[in-house]
C-alpha cells in the first residue's frame, strides 16, 4: 500500500477469506457479464458463498443475489443492508492486467468485481463470527447498476428493504489515494436520466444541399446548443451535467442525409434543476428543428435519483473507518457527479455511500472508471471490507429507537 494507508494487521478477518477475495475478485474480472445478463456471475457468487457455509441465499432482481446473515450473539432486531453491484461495462479491456476479460468487448471498468468480492468477504466473515453479534445484515449482490431495467429498483420493487433499518454502499474511487475512505453527508451523487433524439430532415444530393434540409447540420446545431444550458443558464453551485454520447446518421458520401439520432445523458443534482433541465432541452431541439425546417422528436428516459447520504449514518462509517485504519485515513470529501442506483436505497432508508482510495501509481491504478485501461488496487479491498465489517457490527448494537 501507499504511504500512509491501512496496515493489513487492522482488520481480524481471516487471512484464508482475504486471499479468497483476491481470488473471487480475478474470476469475475475474467468473466464479466453487462447488465441484466449475470447469470454465470450469480451462479459463481452463489457457489462461493455455500462453501463457506453460507446457507439462506436467495434470487433476487433477476440476476441477482441476496443473503441474510443473522447473529446469534445477542438479542437483536436490527437489520441492515449492505448493497454490492456486480455488472460489467460495454468496453474492450486494455489494462494489461494478468487477469484481464475473456469476454472481447465487455469489461469490469467500474470496480463492481471488486464491490461483490468485498461483499463476499463481509459474508463469509459476518458467517464465522455470527457468535459475536446480534441482529441480521442482508448482502444484496444486484445485478444491472449500469443499465436499464436498473437493479436496485427492482430490489426496492420486490420489497427486500421493507423490514431494512438502513442501508450502506461503497464504490472504489481512483481519484483518492489507495486504502483511504472518503465520505460525507448529504447528496453525494446526482440523479441520471437519459435521452434519444431523433431528427428528420430531408435528403438530398450532395452536390445540391439546398435541395434537402441537411438532418446533420441540425443535429449538430442541436449538440452546440444544449451546451449552453448548463453553462450559461445554471448556476455554477447547482450540480448539472448534460452530455450528448452518440450521434449517429448518413450513410453515403454523395447523400444529404435525412435523419439522424442523437443520444445522451442528464446528470442533476436537485429536483428542481432536473425538471427545468428537461424542460430547457425539449425547448432548444424544438426550436433549431424549426429554425432549420427541420421536425424533432425527443424521448426522456427517467432513471435512478441521486443518492442522499444520512448524517447518522454517515457518522457511523466514520467512526468505523477511523477505527480500522486511523483518523488521517479517513477524508471528508464532497460527493460527485457520478449516478447510482443506490440512490433508490437511500430513497427507501436512512443510507450511506462511501468511496475506497485505489489510486496508486505504483501499480497503475491511475486511469478514471469507465476508462478501458482502469485498474484496482487491490491492496485496497481489505480496508473496504474491515469498514463495512466494523460498520454493520456497530450499526447492530445500537438500540433500535422505532
Amino acid at each position: 500500500m501507499a504511504s500512509g494507508s491501512a496496515n493489513p494487521d487492522t482488520t481480524d478477518i481471516d487471512a484464508g477469506i482475504l486471499d479468497r477475495m483476491i481470488e473471487i475478485r480475478r474470476h469475475l474480472h475474467r468473466n464479466p457479464e453487462l447488465s441484466n445478463r449475470e447469470a454465470n456471475t450469480q451462479r459463481y457468487l452463489r457457489q462461493m458463498l455455500v462453501d463457506q457455509g453460507i446457507a439462506d441465499i436467495r434470487d433476487v432482481a433477476g440476476f441477482g443475489l441476496a443473503v441474510d446473515i443473522v447473529g446469534t450473539g445477542k438479542p437483536s432486531n436490527r437489520k441492515l443492508a449492505i448493497r454490492a453491484d456486480i455488472d460489467a461495462l460495454p468496453i474492450e479491456e486494455e489494462s494489461g492486467v494478468e487477469f484481464a476479460s475473456m469476454n472481447p468487448g465487455v469489461m469490469h471498468a467500474c470496480g463492481h468485481d471488486a464491490h461483490a468480492s468485498m461483499a463476499f468477504a463481509v459474508a463469509a466473515h459476518l458467517h464465522q463470527s455470527r457468535d459475536d453479534f446480534g441482529g441480521t445484515v442482508r448482502l444484496f449482490f444486484q445485478p444491472a447498476e449500469e443499465d436499464e431495467p436498473s437493479g436496485g429498483k427492482r430490489v426496492v420493487e420486490e420489497g427486500l428493504l421493507d423490514d431494512i433499518d438502513a442501508a450502506i454502499c461503497v464504490h472504489v474511487d481512483p481519484y483518492t489515494p489507495t486504502g483511504k475512505i472518503a465520505v460525507s453527508s448529504g447528496p453525494y451523487t446526482l440523479a441520471c436520466d437519459t435521452f434519444d433524439v431523433f431528427v428528420t430532415g430531408s435528403a438530398a444530393h450532395a452536390a445540391k444541399p439546398y435541395e434537402g434540409i441537411d438532418a446533420i447540420a441540425v443535429a449538430c446545431a442541436m449538440v452546440g446548443e444544449l451546451q449552453k444550458i448548463v453553462s450559461r443558464e445554471i448556476d455554477p453551485y447547482d450540480p448539472l451535467v448534460i452530455s450528448v454520447t452518440g450521434i449517429n446518421g448518413g450513410n453515403a458520401y454523395n447523400v444529404i442525409a435525412g435523419k439522424v439520432t442523437l443520444k445522451g445523458t442528464i446528470r442533476s443534482g436537485s429536483d428542481a434543476t432536473r425538471e427545468r433541465a428537461w424542460r430547457r432541452v425539449r425547448a432548444i431541439l424544438e426550436a433549431i428543428a424549426t429554425a432549420h425546417g427541420a421536425s424533432v422528436q425527443l424521448d426522456i428516459h427517467k432513471g435512478e435519483p441521486g443518492v442522499v447520504n444520512d448524517v447518522e449514518m454517515t457518522e457511523l462509517i466514520v467512526a468505523s473507518a477511523k477505527a480500522c485504519i486511523g483518523v488521517d485515513n479517513v477524508l471528508s470529501t464532497p460527493g460527485w457527479t457520478i449516478a447510482d442506483d443506490f440512490g433508490y436505497y437511500s430513497e427507501k432508508c436512512p443510507s450511506v455511500y462511501f468511496r475506497l482510495g485505489i489510486r496508486n501509481e505504483a501499480v497503475g491504478s491511475v486511469f478514471p472508471l469507465h476508462h478501458a485501461r482502469f485498474r484496482v488496487d487491490e491492496a485496497a479491498l481489505k480496508v473496504g471490507a474491515a469498514t463495512l465489517v466494523s460498520a454493520a457490527t456497530s450499526f447492530l448494537s445500537m438500540h433500535r429507537e422505532n
